[in-house]
């Protein structure tokens, strides 16, 4: 059992009158989590919201009803609560006026579940995201040394608990991961007018890893508008399945202002896309998943520690480039990321004017461990 970050966090908001809510995309982890945290606890009742029953359980519900149904349990979980209709107002009647009881939500689209609870729960709740295992957790669990060895497994397999836990199989695991990704959660959403489109963006998507998007050529490769192109991907973001960088400009003429760039949650995920499972040496791409890599676990990162801070790159008309940079309290740091050994950083002179106060560090094989494990 690998110890997940969010466990003491959750731990500790057990009881405090408020519901619990735990977002992530399907096979992260949610329910394994819960079942870890409770292992000690009585009175734990489970609900699936993937269950007709279950949702004609929670159809038309008083407080009276709910009692009778709960019976003498205090922690009552629902996961994929999503799929249970005004869900947020039925966690409502449970939090005000059931105090004794534990609610906690799972669900993994978070555009639905958030929508239908971030209203009635205001004030109500303890909301967090999980995500695939980090390397931080690996190395917690594991060690640094042997985490460090299997860096370019990772690279290219992710780190999907399943497949982790069974890497022999990882590529048959990644295939199905993604299908009940596309199929079984963002799919079913009624705005999907065309679903084999989104198909195609998100394997566009893949091959643009860590370049900058253009909506208006994305749009021509799936054959979308430029606005369905744009709503998909948030839907997309929501659904945890990527997210974006916004490009940084505060003093030069020539920074971009308004770009983007698009990355994957899970590295195997992005390549079982594209149907690439080819190990390091023999890709074109590499220098895109060592990025995709570490920008996305220093999210998860920041995340679990509660390090907020904003997330961007930078990039001048010049072709001027930074590959990462976060601001915090009003502090940047600036991040530029080297997978070969050969090609050495170049600090732009134009950033380095521009922001004399920010050193430019560079993170590659030798310490990157460094970059995501530096704020424990």
């Amino acid at each position: 059992m690998i110890k997940r970050e969010l466990l003491p966090i959750i731990k500790d908001k057990l009881f405090k009158q408020k519901a619990i809510i735990i977002i992530g995309a399907r096979q992260v982890g949610k329910t394994t989590l819960l079942q870890d945290i409770l292992s000690s606890q009585e009175g734990v009742m489970w609900f699936n919201g993937d269950d007709l029953a279950t949702r004609d359980l929670f159809n038309q519900v008083s407080k009276e009803k709910l009692m009778t149904i709960f019976g003498s349990n205090k922690i009552i979980i629902i996961y994929e609560a999503q799929r249970i209709k005004d869900i947020g107002l039925k966690a409502k009647i449970i939090t005000d006026q059931m105090k004794d009881i534990q609610l906690i939500l799972t669900g993994s689209s978070s555009f639905e579940l958030s929508n239908n609870i971030n209203e009635p729960l205001t004030g109500r709740k303890w909301e967090y995201n999980l995500y695939p295992i980090s390397f931080s957790e690996m190395v917690n669990d594991k060690d640094l040394f042997n985490e460090i060895k299997q860096i370019e497994q990772r690279m290219i397999f992710g780190y999907y608990p399943e497949v982790v836990c069974n890497p022999n199989s990882a590529m048959e695991l990644l295939k199905q991961l993604a299908n009940s990704y596309l199929y079984k959660d963002i799919l079913q959403w009624e705005r999907i007018k065309k679903p084999d489109m989104i198909v195609h963006l998100l394997q566009a998507l893949a091959y643009q890893v860590g370049s900058q998007v253009s909506l208006n050529e994305l749009s021509r490769l799936v054959g979308l508008d430029r606005q369905t192109v744009d709503n998909y991907i948030s839907i997309l973001e929501k659904a945890q399945i990527i997210f974006r960088l916004s490009s940084f400009s505060r003093n030069l003429r020539t920074e971009l202002r308004n770009s983007k760039k698009i990355y994957f949650f899970d590295n195997g995920i992005r390549n079982s896309l594209i149907n690439n499972f080819a190990p390091l040496d023999s890709r074109t791409d590499t220098g895109a998943l060592w990025e995709n890599f570490l920008i996305s676990e220093r999210i998860i990162l920041n995340a679990y520690t509660q390090s907020y801070c904003n997330k961007y790159f930078w990039r001048t008309t010049q072709q001027q480039e930074i590959d990462y940079l976060e601001e915090k309290d009003g502090v940047l740091s600036a991040y530029e990321f080297k997978w070969s050994e050969t090609k050495k950083a170049k600090p732009s002179r134009s950033f380095s004017n521009a922001y004399p106060n920010t050193i430019v560090k560079t993170i590659t094989k030798d310490n990157f461990y460094e970059f995501l494990l530096a704020q424990r």
